[in-house]
C-alpha cells in the first residue's frame, strides 16, 4: 500500500486520461509516419520528383518537434501521474513486465537516433542509405508498439497469467492480436491526417500528390481499424461488454467514436479523390481536433470497460487485491480487510484513526471513503463523477443499504472493510459531502 494522492474536483483518472489521450496523437504519428515517408521517398527517387523530398524535410522536422517534444513530455506525464495515482498497479506492471519495458526503451532509443540521422542526412548520403535509415526508424517505432500493446492488452484481459503468472501468458492475451492490428491500422490513419496538415503548408510542388497519398493511407487505415476493432470487441469478456452497453457514459462515448470514425473516413475520401480545397493548415488542424475527440471516446470505452478492475481478476480499481494469485504467492485482501478492518491494515493511517470511536468516526469515515472511492470519484459537489452528486438526498443508513451493500452487483468494486467502517464511511458521505443531519454516533460505533 502507498500514500493516497487526491486531485480535487478533477480526479486522478481524468488527469491520466487527458494526458494519455493526447499522447496517442504524437506517439501514433511517430509510429506510422515513416512508413508513409518511406513510400514517398521511394516515389521521389523513382520518379525523379525532388519536390516530394522537400515535403519530407518539412514532414520530418515537424515530427521531431511535435512527436519527440510533446510526445516525450506526455509520455513522462503518463508515467508520473499513473505512478502517484495508482502506484500499486504500476508496481504490478513493473514487476511483471520490467524486461518488456526495458526492451521497448531500447527500440525507443533507436527511434530517437535514427530520426535525427535521417533528418540531418538529407542529400548527404546515398538514396539507398537514406531509405534504409528511414525504414530502420519505421521498424523500431512499430516494434515499440508491438511491445506496449502486449502490456496494455494485459490490463484488459490478463488471460492465463491469472493462473500461471507467466510473462508471455499475460503478454499474448486474448485481446493482443486484435488490439495490435487495430493500433497498427489507426497509426496509418493518424499519420495520414497529420501528413495532410503538413501538406497544407506547401505552396506548390507536391501538395496535390501528398494530399492523395495522405487520403488513401488514412482511408485504408480507418477502414481496416474499424474491422479490427470489431474483432477486438468479440474478444472482450462478458463483464466488459456489459459495461459498454449498460453504462450511459461509456455507451455515449462509443457512439461518439463511431460518428467521428465516419467523419474521418469521409475526410480521407475527399482528400484521396476530391479537389485540393480540403488541404489547408486550418482544415487539417480542425480534423486533428476531431480525431483527438474520437481517440478520447475510444480510450474512455477501453478504460471503463475493465471496471471494477485495474487488472481484471486480480486488482480492483481502488488498488485492493481482490483475488488470490497463487502463482505469485499473493492472497486476496478482501477477506482480511472485511474481518480485521481496512484502517487496521493500511500502513499510512494515523494511530488515532485505526479504531473508530464516537469522537473520530467522521474523520475515519473520510479516510475510508477516499481509500475506497477516490480512484474513480471526486468528493466535491460539481466535480467529475462526484460522490456528493451521486448520493444527493440519501441519509447515512440509505447510503449503506442503497449503495455500499450493493456495490458488488455493479461495475464498482465491493466495499471492503468491517461493518463499522462501512457505517463510518456512510456517515462521512451523508454528514460532510451531502451536508445532511448529523448521524448518530451510536449507530456508527455500535450499529444501534
Amino acid at each position: 500500500m502507498y500514500p493516497l494522492f487526491e486531485i480535487p474536483s478533477v480526479g486522478g483518472p481524468m488527469l491520466i486520461a487527458s494526458i494519455a489521450t493526447f499522447h496517442i496523437l504524437p506517439s501514433h504519428v511517430a509510429t506510422g509516419a515513416f512508413w508513409m515517408a518511406y513510400f514517398i521517398e521511394r516515389k521521389s527517387i523513382n520518379e525523379n520528383r525532388p519536390e516530394l523530398m522537400e515535403f519530407l524535410k518539412r514532414f520530418t522536422l515537424s515530427i521531431l518537434i511535435f512527436c519527440f517534444v510533446t510526445g516525450s513530455l506526455t509520455g513522462v506525464g503518463i508515467w508520473y501521474s499513473a505512478t502517484v495515482i495508482s502506484p500499486r498497479a504500476i508496481s504490478g506492471l513493473i514487476h511483471n513486465y520490467v524486461w518488456g519495458w526495458a526492451t521497448e526503451w531500447v527500440f525507443f532509443i533507436i527511434e530517437i537516433v535514427t530520426i535525427y540521422v535521417y533528418f540531418y542526412t538529407f542529400g548527404k548520403v546515398s538514396n539507398k542509405t537514406h531509405l534504409r535509415i528511414g525504414l530502420l526508424y519505421a521498424l523500431a517505432a512499430w516494434i515499440s508498439m508491438v511491445i506496449i500493446t502486449g502490456i496494455l492488452g494485459f490490463m484488459m484481459t490478463p488471460g492465463k497469467w491469472l493462473t500461471t503468472g507467466g510473462f508471455f501468458d499475460g503478454f499474448f492475451n486474448e485481446t493482443y492480436w486484435p488490439q495490435l492490428f487495430t493500433r497498427t491500422s489507426m497509426m496509418f490513419a493518424i499519420a495520414g491526417a497529420y501528413a495532410a496538415v503538413v501538406a497544407g503548408t506547401l505552396k506548390d510542388g507536391g501538395r496535390d500528390t501528398i494530399r492523395k497519398i495522405a487520403g488513401r493511407w488514412g482511408l485504408g487505415g480507418i477502414i481496416a481499424g474499424a474491422l479490427f476493432t470489431l474483432w477486438y470487441y468479440t474478444k472482450l469478456p462478458a463483464n466488459a461488454l456489459e459495461n459498454i452497453q449498460q453504462i450511459a457514459y461509456t455507451s455515449m462515448m462509443l457512439k461518439v467514436s463511431l460518428v467521428i470514425g465516419v467523419v474521418m473516413a469521409l475526410y480521407f475520401l475527399l482528400l484521396a479523390f476530391g479537389k485540393g480545397g480540403f488541404v489547408s493548415p486550418v482544415v487539417g488542424i480542425l480534423m486533428m481536433v476531431v480525431l483527438f475527440a474520437g481517440i478520447g471516446g475510444g480510450e474512455s470505452v477501453r478504460e471503463i470497460a475493465r471496471r471494477p478492475y485495474l487488472i481484471p481478476g486480480y486488482m480492483y480499481s481502488n488498488q485492493i487485491i481482490g483475488h488470490d494469485m497463487a502463482a505469485k504467492g499473493v492472497s486476496s485482501e478482501v477477506e482480511k480487510f472485511n474481518s480485521e478492518g481496512l484502517l487496521t491494515n493500511y500502513p499510512f493511517i494515523p494511530e488515532d484513526l485505526r479504531v473508530i470511536t464516537a469522537d473520530n468516526y467522521l474523520k475515519a469515515g473520510e479516510v475510508i471513503t477516499k481509500l475506497e472511492c477516490v480512484a474513480c470519484h471526486t468528493m466535491e459537489a460539481g466535480g467529475r463523477n462526484s460522490l456528493a452528486d451521486l448520493e444527493a438526498g440519501l441519509t447515512a443508513a440509505g447510503i449503506v443499504t442503497d449503495i455500499l451493500d450493493d456495490l458488488a452487483s455493479s461495475y464498482m468494486p465491493p466495499f471492503v472493510g468491517t461493518e463499522i467502517e462501512k457505517r463510518a464511511a456512510a456517515a462521512y458521505m451523508s454528514d460532510i459531502l451531502l451536508g445532511g443531519e448529523a448521524t448518530d454516533a451510536d449507530w456508527v460505533v455500535n450499529g444501534d
